[in-house]
């Protein structure tokens, strides 16, 4: 997932030189992973490290009730992403709420409203080349997306976002660690192993609630047993 992350990085920062060349920059990205894995903070991550302008929405901000009003949201957030003059992305976290195949019936909305703000939607993308915005979408599950989103063109590449490695598992604990006094023999590797088919946002929590315990019984240091 990093190294597809970085070649995204890479293709923002060449823009010009892709389009000079006649090749089409995809469209659309999509994450695809688990609650807590990290697709947010990695569509962050990209965007800062391209250095372009970051739009976050959820897919929910785009139901509405009355027709027509969901479209013109849409329409909205891109004009004010064009309007940057540069490379920029548009990010739709839980984009099922937004892209569900049309054939679903969440009842989020009507139909016919849903229907017109998912067209409009898919009319932004087609129109990403000459415009230099890239959208980024997150999901849990990639199923339920509407067959016009992921043909080729739009949605051009999925990135899959596993539960992380024990190499990242250690990383993690020692990054949030670091935010908190600890104990020397505190030992970011052992916890790692303690805490398989844990994402990234549970090895936070875990962090963020060993300090709390600390805390609560009169400690300055987290130790190895608020950890575990």
């Amino acid at each position: 997932a990093k190294a597809e992350a970085a070649e995204v990085v890479a293709l923002l920062k060449h823009m010009d030189i892709v389009q000079e060349m006649g090749l089409k920059a995809p469209k659309g990205i999509l994450l695809v992973g688990g609650p807590g894995t990290g697709k947010t903070m990695l569509a962050k991550a990209i965007a800062n490290e391209a250095g372009v302008p970051f739009y976050a929405l959820s897919g929910s901000d785009f139901v509405q009730k009355w027709v027509g009003l969901g479209a013109q949201r849409v329409r909205a957030v891109y004009e004010q992403a064009r309007r940057s003059g540069k490379p920029a992305i548009v990010f739709i976290d839980e984009i099922d709420s937004l892209g569900h195949s049309r054939g679903i019936d969440t009842g989020a909305g009507g139909k016919q409203e849903h229907n017109q703000t998912l067209n409009q939607f898919l009319v932004e993308l087609d129109g990403y080349g000459k415009h230099k915005v890239l959208t980024i979408g997150a999901t849990n599950n990639a199923g339920m997306l509407d067959s016009a989103l992921m043909r080729p063109g739009r949605f051009d590449r999925v990135i899959n976002i596993p539960l992380p490695s024990l190499e990242g598992r250690e990383a993690m604990f020692a990054h949030y660690l670091k935010k908190l006094q600890v104990e020397q023999k505190v030992d970011a590797r052992t916890i790692a192993r303690m805490t398989v088919w844990n994402s990234g946002a549970d090895i936070a929590n875990i962090v963020n609630e060993a300090g709390l315990i600390a805390i609560r019984d009169g400690r300055a240091e987290v130790s190895t047993i608020d950890l575990i």
